[in-house]
Formats: structure tokens, sequence, C-alpha cells
């Protein structure tokens, strides 16, 4: 039992302190673990509008926004920025990151779910959705009313790994048993490492008589 304790308050230390203390050789041993998973059952058969940010590590940002309106002159502005100031971190060990979506998660969920999982250090991750219907009914839209979808988003700038190791491991994934019988809109962003953008964005507008 000491040593089971032992363990539990080094692994704890490891993850609450970006610098590892070199005094410790167990925590050095370990590195700098990220691990994020969503597993089991979780959301299994949810509906409606789904909105997940999971992440494990240091200086990382995500966000999910969904905008919809819907009138004779209907418009939605989405305008995401993110900006930081020197912000870094120190790595004395290799960085072992990982992000995972396994198990019989989202299975027969149904909407519109944005998932931002992240791993690691200096990450940035956004999910966009905007929908506009300007009268009521909808027929097919050409290509000058989609054009009007107004949607800025920068998700870049926020801090730096630093000049610590860059070893390690990184590794990503979805299980095969994992959102079988999603229906609806689905945006996934998922990371393992440091210093990653990414964005999913869709824009819908539809105008006209029905």
């Amino acid at each position: 039992m000491k040593t089971r304790a032992l363990l539990l308050v080094a692994a704890a230390a490891g993850l609450m302190l970006p610098a590892l203390a070199r005094a410790d050789d167990y925590a050095g041993m370990l590195g700098y673990l990220n691990q994020s998973r969503i597993d089991g059952r979780a959301l299994t058969g949810a509906s409606g509008a789904i909105a997940v940010n999971q992440v494990a590590g240091d200086l990382n940002a995500q966000a999910n926004l969904v905008g919809m309106a819907q009138g004779n002159q209907a418009r939605v502005d989405v305008d995401a920025r993110s900006t930081s100031s020197r912000n870094s971190v120190l790595l004395d060990g290799p960085l072992h990151a990982s992000a995972h979506i396994d198990g019989q998660a989202l299975q027969g969920a149904n909407g519109i779910a944005t998932i931002n999982q992240t791993s690691g250090i200096a990450n940035t991750s956004m999910n966009v959705v905007r929908a506009t219907l300007a009268r009521e009914g909808i027929r097919e839209s050409d290509d000058e009313a989609l054009a009007e979808s107004s949607v800025t988003a920068s998700a870049g700038g926020q801090g730096r790994a630093g000049n610590g190791l860059a070893a390690g491991t990184r590794s990503v994934g979805v299980a095969a048993s994992a959102m079988q019988g999603f229906d609806g809109v689905l945006q996934l962003n998922q990371i393992a490492g440091a210093g990653n953008d990414t964005a999913n964005i869709l824009g819908m507008s539809v105008h006209g008589n029905p």
C-alpha cells in the first residue's frame, strides 16, 4: 500500500508541474504525460447540441461556437480570436501525449456535436457552426447565397512549448465501436503534441422563397 501511494503522488506531481523535479528519478522516467480519453458509454444516445472540450496539458485553448438565426433578414456573424503573451513551458523530459475516443462513446447520438480533444502544450482547436434561414421554407441555394456566409476565426498564438525536449510519443484515434449510428453534424478536433492549430468551420445560408 505504501508503494502504491508513492506512485500516485509522483504521477500527480508530474501532471501539476511543467518542469519535472530532477531529484525524483521516477518522475523523470515518466517524463511529461498528457492523456485525454472519452470512453465507456459517454454521450450514448445524446440528442441536441453536444459540445465537449477536453484537455490535458498546459497553455491549450479550445472553443465550440454555434450560431443560428431565422427571419426575413437573418444573419449570424462569428468572430473568435485567441491571443497570448510570452507564455512558455520548459520540458525536462519527453512529451508523451495521446487523445482517444473509445468504447461506445456517442453511439446513437444525434444533433450537432462539436468536440475538441487535446493533449500536450500550446495547442488551439475550435469548432464553428453557423446557419441562417432568411425566409420560411428551404430551397436549393446557389453559390452567391452560400458566399454570404460570415465566419471569421483565428485560433493561433496560444503560447509556445519552449526549448525543452521534443522526443516522446504522440497518439490520436477513434475506435471503430465509437460514434456508430451518429446522425447529424459532427465536428472533431484531436491533437496530441505541441504548437498545433486546428479548426472546423461550417457555414450555411439559405435565402429565397420556398
